[in-house]
């Protein structure tokens, strides 16, 4: 995981993949978004970041309750599903 972490590129193609394969076995929006959620979560509280935008995003996620917390995850989803 701290491969995947270390460069943000890869962390995003890595998440993309992720949700690629959650879409085709039938979960739905809401529940990759809860997923992404929970993964923030555990990230947040076990990971170091590793590089600046990670930085930025834990940054936002500790000052965010938590349905901005939530937002942040489904832009997350959002943002590696344009990629």
């Amino acid at each position: 995981m701290s491969t995947v972490l270390s460069n943000f590129k890869t962390w995003k193609h890595f998440l993309a993949d992720r949700v690629t394969q959650a879409k085709t076995i039938g979960l739905t929006e809401e529940t990759i978004a809860n997923l992404a959620f929970e993964i923030g979560s555990f990230l947040d509280e076990k990971v170091d970041p590793k590089n600046e935008e990670e930085r930025v995003l834990k940054e936002l996620w500790d000052v965010g309750d938590d349905e901005e917390r939530k937002t942040v995850a489904k832009l997350m989803v959002k943002l590696v599903g344009n990629t």
